[in-house]
């Protein structure tokens, strides 16, 4: 009755540290997303599901063309690809991203620009124009998302605070027929 007992005990523990940790893994590191809308086309499709990265920004600082995570409001988060960082100067003109004064490529877009027959895939616009800022100001990143033209991004909800930010998406789990590394 005793072992019994003891056994029963050590279950309970082991479950219970395992939730634990899973909590803790949730919470600080990484976590389940559904993509919900279009707005980040052809890269990613409504009801994609995603796991984010927490992690990657605690100990490092969001990249150019990193796909985030954000609070958009409290009770919406959005997916959007980064394009300007603090203190850069952003400017569309000819469907061609211009950083920091210098010709960008955006290779994700390449295949979807050439499927694009009337007119440009993105309006011309300067940061200026949209945010009524030179440059992204410091703890801010200017995103966009991958469908230009139906995507509500920072051209008008303005620039989004790195604090905002959830984390990377990093995995594709779903569907299976598209798992992997989002780029």
């Amino acid at each position: 009755m005793a072992r019994t007992k003891n056994e029963t005990w050590e279950w309970i523990k082991a479950l219970a540290a395992a939730l634990l940790l899973a909590g803790i893994i949730r919470f600080f590191l990484f976590a389940p997303v559904v993509v919900d809308g279009q707005s980040m086309m052809p890269t990613l499709h409504d009801g994609d599901r995603l796991i984010v990265n927490k992690f990657s920004y605690i100990i490092g600082e969001p990249n150019r063309f990193d796909i985030v995570v954000f609070h958009a409001t409290e009770e919406k988060d959005y997916i959007k690809r980064v394009i300007g960082l603090p203190g850069d100067t952003i400017e569309y003109k000819d469907d061609t991203l211009y950083v920091n004064g210098k010709k960008v490529k955006e290779e994700y877009l390449e295949a979807y620009k050439k499927k694009t027959k009337d007119g440009n895939f993105t309006y011309d616009f300067t940061l200026l124009e949209v945010t009524a800022k030179q440059k992204v100001p410091e703890g801010q990143l200017f995103v966009l998302g991958d469908n230009r033209r139906n995507s509500s991004d920072s051209r008008n909800i303005g620039t989004v605070n790195e604090d905002e930010i959830l984390g990377k998406a990093s995995f594709r789990f779903w569907p299976l027929s598209d798992i992997g590394f989002v780029k």
